[in-house]
């Protein structure tokens, strides 16, 4: 049995997919009453207030936590807090954790709150396994997104680049680690297979969607914070494992006629 956090998500649906056509006992934990879909056995589970966490858990041999809020970040560690406590009333399942190239080197508060999960998870007594990927496509796509519903130039950081990697990539690797049962600790980093700078990639999704705007770089990112994703700590091209390019990605969002 294989039970997997943030089970609709973005990551989680994929993943709940894949494992269960690898013919894996599959279930996801949901805050609302689910309907048993597509091979996944739902569990209604609240990480805010533990509340069904241990009758989800039980049985559980593996626990691929993929649940997290990056605009309510200070639910993460309390919310891991109790899925690990769960975890070791039900039999210390292997607990497999979803994290982000640079946690520990860039003082960003969403990388700060997901590093002390990693150090939680590895103090816990708990069979683990962690595995730090580079942003998803669909984050910079989603920031693009918005800053070109205002009008006028596009203003982007100064220095900053990224190296997106596909979630459904993500996923498969997430699986492959499920199924091999047993916990590896921290196994390497996983990236994209390109680093691009931002108005790189800004001019990309401009034509992929079929915009004529200005593009302008004008100041760097502020801070420590700044300075270290301007120093990439949040790229791995050393694990540049990625197949799917942002080119990729954007062509299937936006095809051509």
């Amino acid at each position: 049995m294989i039970l997997v956090t943030g089970a609709s998500g973005t990551l989680g649906r994929p993943l709940t997919r894949l494992l269960a056509e690898a013919g894996a006992d599959v279930h996801g934990l949901s805050r609302r009453t689910r309907a048993p879909e597509d091979g996944v056995t739902w569990h209604k589970g609240d990480l805010r207030t533990g509340e069904g966490l241990d009758a989800a858990l039980a049985g559980a041999e593996t626990v691929v936590h993929c649940a997290s809020e990056p605009l309510r970040m200070k639910r993460d560690l309390p919310a891991a807090r109790l899925l690990i406590d769960a975890a070791r009333r039900q039999g210390a399942p292997h607990l497999i954790y979803i994290s982000i190239v640079g946690v520990d080197k860039i003082p960003y508060r969403y990388y700060m709150t997901k590093y002390a999960v990693e150090r939680l998870i590895e103090g816990s007594g708990l069979p683990y396994t962690i595995l730090r990927t580079t942003q998803f496509h669909t984050l910079p796509y989603m920031a693009l997104d918005a800053v070109t519903k205002v009008p006028g130039v596009i203003a982007l950081p100064k220095g900053l680049r990224d190296q997106p990697i596909d979630v459904g990539e993500v996923a498969e690797r997430l699986a492959e680690l499920a199924l091999a049962g047993g916990p590896a600790r921290r196994v390497d980093d996983m990236g994209g297979p390109e680093v691009l700078t931002a108005e790189e990639m800004a001019r990309a999704y401009l034509k992929a969607r079929g915009l004529r705007r200005p593009v302008r770089v004008p100041l760097p990112l502020p801070g420590r914070a700044g300075r270290g994703f301007r120093e990439g700590h949040h790229l791995a091209p050393g694990h540049a494992v990625g197949r799917r390019t942002w080119q990729e990605f954007l062509d299937e969002r936006h095809p051509r006629p």
